[in-house]
Parts: C-alpha cells; structure tokens; sequence
C-alpha cells in the first residue's frame, strides 16, 4: 500500500503519541477551542472496503476514549477534521495541503522546524523501511509480517487439517504488484521455502486488471494444494469469480486483504466453496456494527 493509503487503526495512538511528544501542551497554550487533528483515508474509490472505514473507526473510537475522559490533559477536547483521500495519491496530497493550508491544522514545532506529525496505519514495510522518520508512528503489524504468519498458519495445520506433511505441500503466491502486495508476497515465499514447502508458481498482477483468467490457468497447470493471494477489494472478487468459473481446485486460499476477511458475502457466492477460505487479516469492518 502506497504512504497514502491506511488499513487499520490502533484505540488511544492519536493521544498518546501527542502526549510522547509534548505538543498537547504546547499546543493547549495557545488553543481556546479543541485540539484538531486530520483523520484522512480512502473513503471512495477502490480501496475504500479495504479497510479504510475501519481505520476511520478505529480513530474515533481513540477520540472519543480521550474525550470521555475530559480530552488530553483532561481539558482540552479533540476534534476530527476528516478527508478523503479517493483511493488516489494526487488527491492524498491536495488534502493534507487543504488541512494544513485552509484548515489551519496545528503543526508540530521541534528545535525551531515544523514538523508534520504523522500517524499511520499503512501496512506496506516499504512506506517507512530505512527512512529514520522521527515523527511518524505505526501502531499495527506489517506486510512481511501477515505473509509470514499465513504460512505459518498452514505449516501448523497441514497435517491435522489437510493430511499432507509442510515439506510435502505445493503452494503458489500471487499478489497485486503494489509496494502492499510485493511485500506480503515476498514473505510468503521465503516463509514457505522455510518450512519446506515447494513454492509451484509466484505472479503479480495489476489492480486494475479486467481480466485474471491467464493467471487462473497457470494454477489450473501448476496444481498447487494451498494459494496464497494477496489483493485489494476489486481484483479478490474478480479472481474469485473467474477461479470458480475456470474450475480451479485446491485445499485452501489464505487472503490477505479486504474481500478475505467477509466470509458471509464468500459464502453468499461461493456456497460451500467458502469454507476452503482462510485468513489472517482482523475482521471485517462491516462485522464491527
């Protein structure tokens, strides 16, 4: 997932990072009003059901916490002023400018700069890996993490559940070829050639392909026991779909990504099939009303 793109909010961040940095008191001295903060995700678009309204969630259940207990200091109230980022890089942009610039959102001042305080729950290891950002925080698991646990899941439950030793198990890794999927994906595999698993095919594709059906019939050749997919919202069902529809069989999908998580809305399509489906990922946000 791109710097811009969030997955999953972490209860009580927003406040506690404020207060790791000081700037809440800072800040209160100058602030008659509520401390306001920019909560921005994808909201439409694409990657808006691949989490992003949990994430959005996920904040305001943070802010109200703080201010149920009489706001940062217990004085001084924060406010969300939300934005949404339409599943698009350039408009990601526009609006943090639109928050800092018209909203007039605080900004951090450490050792006479200004400083952006950014807290997110983007997955991709890519977007902070090796960039030492001092003022950027990541209350969640990464990418490499959810493809290593995945594998380690059925390296688990082979024997018990799918009769088949780890080391006798053929698996394929396909993924959406974004900094999100490239990493879960690079997990899995070296995850898998660590429990002996024999990795039959490993493939990307591009999120906004119309059509996965060549990628279908790669499996239907390389006869895997377990996929592992990695994806957003739009290319899971189109797999999904397609996988069905060309016949393709095999003793379990583990999903990492937002259509995975909804196994009512699978078994709605799928039927029994669903219960072939595996995943990692939190639940559903539409499981959370």
């Amino acid at each position: 997932m791109g710097s811009v793109r969030s997955r999953r909010a972490a209860p009580g961040a927003l406040a506690l990072a404020l207060l790791a940095l000081g700037v809440a008191p800072a800040t209160a001295q100058e602030l008659k009003g509520p401390i306001r903060i920019g909560v921005i995700y994808d909201l439409s678009g694409p990657f808006a059901a691949a989490g992003s309204v949990a994430c959005l969630r996920g904040a305001e259940i943070a802010i109200d916490m703080v201010n149920e207990k009489g706001g940062v200091l217990g004085k001084y109230k924060v406010e969300a002023v939300k934005a949404d980022s339409q599943s698009k890089a350039d408009a990601a942009i526009n609006e943090v400018e639109r928050l800092l610039g018209v909203e007039k959102l605080p900004i951090v001042v450490v050792d006479k700069q200004k400083k952006i305080l950014w807290i997110t729950t983007a997955i991709a290891d890519a977007v902070l890996k090796d960039r030492h950002l001092r003022y950027v925080f990541r209350g969640q698991a990464l990418g490499s993490q959810f493809g290593e646990y995945a594998v380690r899941y059925i390296a688990e439950n082979s024997e018990p559940k799918l009769h088949v030793k780890p080391q006798d198990l053929k698996v394929a890794i396909i993924y959406e070829d974004g900094p999100y999927g490239t990493g879960v994906a690079a997990s899995n595999e070296a995850e898998a050639k660590k429990q002996g698993m024999k990795v039959v095919l490993k493939e990307g594709y591009s999120v906004n392909t119309p059509d996965l059906s060549s990628l279908v019939t790669k499996l239907r050749a390389a006869r895997p026991d377990v996929l592992f997919h990695t994806g957003y919202n739009p290319d899971i069902a189109l797999f999904m779909r397609q996988a069905k529809e060309l016949g393709l069989r095999v003793k379990a999908i583990v999903g990492h990504g937002a259509g995975h998580s909804q196994l009512p809305k699978l078994r709605e399509t799928f039927g029994e099939d669903y219960q072939y489906f595996h995943t990692v990922d939190p639940v559903a946000a539409q499981l959370l009303d």
